[in-house]
């Protein structure tokens, strides 16, 4: 019984072709993944800068009430407030060239 499972080669050429076929879907998948973080990437990139560029000013204005004899019954003060850009709004950040090994700003 060793002897006839020590000549049996039939399995052999099928354990090569489950190795062939793991590393060409191992490698196919490293590829797709590294597709997959470059899109996300390009697209957290995207976010940034549209939360980069909200603008976060307002105005109000004041509003009195008068008295018909004269004079105030209530008064409130406007308020304003000025968004200025900030050194961090919209940054380029480096994010992967389509078919192409370089990166660009």
């Amino acid at each position: 019984m060793l002897k006839n499972l020590w000549n049996d080669e039939s399995g052999v050429i099928l354990s090569a072709e489950i190795v062939l076929v793991g590393t060409i879907l191992v490698l196919g998948m490293i590829v797709g993944l590294v597709e997959l973080q470059c899109a996300v990437v390009g697209e957290l990139s995207d976010l940034g800068d549209a939360i980069g560029n909200l603008d976060q000013s307002y105005q109000t204005s004041s509003i009195t009430s008068s008295k018909s004899t004269g004079g105030f019954k209530a008064a409130t003060y406007g308020a304003s407030y000025y968004d200025q850009r900030d050194e961090c709004d919209c940054n380029a950040i480096i994010v992967c060239a389509k078919n192409t090994g370089e990166k660009r700003i």
